[in-house]
């Protein structure tokens, strides 16, 4: 019933965004940041926790300011994303500027798979739909089912509308593996916190848990690891730009090997999160072990 009454109001949510319009719906998130910051604050304690653990030169007003800028660029995010249904095909490709995406083509035809990586960034769901429209060419997108299965079926319905498959992330590594080996793109977000027994890489000046799939699939398949991280722009566009990260001079050990990758990927995700902090998703605990 729970799961139910949620997708209720979720859909509820939606329907509103697209009869009130992008534009005009979009200007709500300023009431929505004030009431989940301010009267609902949920994970508000773990986004400022979060941020001081990353940036402990600030001062608290510098801190809450992000946190607060933070909820808002998330509800900008939600939004957005519960208009899909309604967007059309060329207001999606306008939505996100991929400037050099013709280096994911490029990788594309070296028929050796594509790892496309982005992050919980501005609007992720926007980067895979967009650039694949931008291009012609399907991304399998790796999610993860969400709590709600009525929500997840949702989502993975919006995310197929056009070109694009869904890959479940429970069904093993395996299933990425392959359609990697079929000299498919496949994309996915990796930013989030990795199993307490995985690999520990240097973020923000502390070690963290992450997943090690990207790298360990890069490895072993020979599949670039493009990143792409998609900037809002003060239109409400976003602008990525796909940076391949490189796999010269790793070390001879192969869990090593993993261990660099992944601090290469992360790396460049933290320089971009240092120039815009509050379009990252501040809401889990990303130093819990």
């Amino acid at each position: 019933m729970k799961n139910r009454i949620e997708y209720f109001v979720f859909l509820l949510f939606s329907i509103i965004f697209r009869i009130l319009g992008l534009k005009t719906s979009r200007k709500l998130s300023g009431l929505l940041t004030f009431i989940f910051y301010y009267l609902v604050p949920i994970r508000k304690e773990t986004v400022i926790e979060n941020i001081t653990n990353a940036f402990p030169e600030y001062d608290e007003k510098k801190i809450q300011s992000i946190a607060y800028n933070t909820y808002k660029s998330f509800l900008t995010a939600f939004i957005e994303i519960l208009y899909l249904p309604k967007i059309s095909r060329q207001e999606l490709k306008a939505a996100v500027d991929c400037p050099n995406k013709d280096l994911i083509e490029t990788k594309f035809k070296e028929e050796k798979g594509v790892i496309l990586l982005s992050a919980h960034f501005g609007n992720w769901e926007y980067v895979a739909a967009s650039v694949a429209l931008q291009l012609n060419i399907p991304f399998s997108v790796v999610v993860k089912p969400q709590r709600n299965p009525y929500v997840s079926d949702w989502m993975n319905n919006v995310r197929t509308r056009w070109n694009n498959d869904v890959v479940s992330l429970g069904l093993s590594i395996r299933k990425i593996y392959q359609t990697l080996k079929e000299k498919k793109i496949v994309a996915m977000v990796a930013d989030q916190r990795g199993p307490q027994e995985s690999i520990k890489v240097e973020f923000f000046g502390r070690k963290v848990s992450v997943h090690m799939g990207p790298a360990a699939l890069a490895l072993k398949t020979g599949s670039p690891i493009l990143y792409g991280i998609p900037v809002r722009q003060k239109n409400y566009s976003y602008k990525i730009v796909m940076h391949e990260i490189s796999k010269d001079n790793l070390p001879e050990d192969d869990e090593e090997k993993i261990i660099e990758l992944s601090q290469r990927h992360t790396a460049y995700l933290e320089s971009f999160i240092r120039e815009h902090p509050e379009q990252w998703l501040w809401m889990h605990k990303r130093w819990k072990y």
